[in-house]
């Protein structure tokens, strides 16, 4: 039976996965046509065939590395049965990011948005929208939860979502700069904590 996805989507995907570790680690600026043409053995007349520009490869590259950390959240999260547990998954997984199950170079959303802040607006846009849905995400969660009796019926779920993200992303960053799993790993007892703060 003959693969229903033509030989230019296959090439296409193919730049995207091989590139997607590199523009994780590098950045946007940081990454050049030459680090695309060694990592995927092809030319640049092949990769620009595919692609309008590099820009439009860094673009994909991040959809592919935030889709594997969301892929990775989502399947744990279905195995879980309560919406505390649930919400205690972003802890576990994000604990692991230097551990083998985050892309090569950590989380795409902390390095896209520290690099692109002031740099480059699409991917910066790219970024925000990542965290706005990230948000969006946690606070369905802890209003389901608050529906389902699991949390207190006073939660300020908007208060809970953002510092849920600020101390996983601000934890990410500290054990990146100093090289201390061990300083990620006192940040994530945290956010289990404030789950555990607003349990009935």
């Amino acid at each position: 039976m003959e693969s229903k996805i033509s030989k230019s989507e296959r090439t296409r995907n193919f730049i995207i996965e091989t590139t997607a570790p590199i523009f994780n680690v590098k950045g946007y600026a940081g990454t050049s046509m030459s680090d695309l043409t060694e990592a995927t053995k092809l030319t640049k007349g092949s990769i620009y065939g595919n692609f309008a520009d590099k820009e439009e490869v860094a673009l994909a590259a991040f959809d592919y590395n935030y889709g594997r950390v969301t892929n990775t959240i989502r399947q744990r999260m279905q195995q879980m049965n309560s919406f505390h547990d649930k919400l205690m998954v972003y802890a576990q997984v994000y604990d692991q990011f230097s551990r083998g199950v985050f892309p090569r170079g950590g989380c795409p959303v902390l390095n896209t948005a520290i690099e692109a802040d002031d740099t480059h607006p699409l991917l910066k846009e790219k970024a925000a929208k990542a965290i706005q849905k990230w948000k969006k995400t946690i606070e369905d969660l802890i209003k389901g939860g608050i529906a389902a009796g699991e949390f207190r019926q006073d939660t300020d779920y908007h208060r809970i979502a953002l510092s849920i993200i600020a101390l996983i992303e601000g934890g990410i960053m500290i054990a990146k700069v100093t090289d201390s799993q061990g300083s990620l790993d006192k940040i994530m007892k945290t956010v289990e904590a404030l789950i555990k703060q607003i349990k009935t």
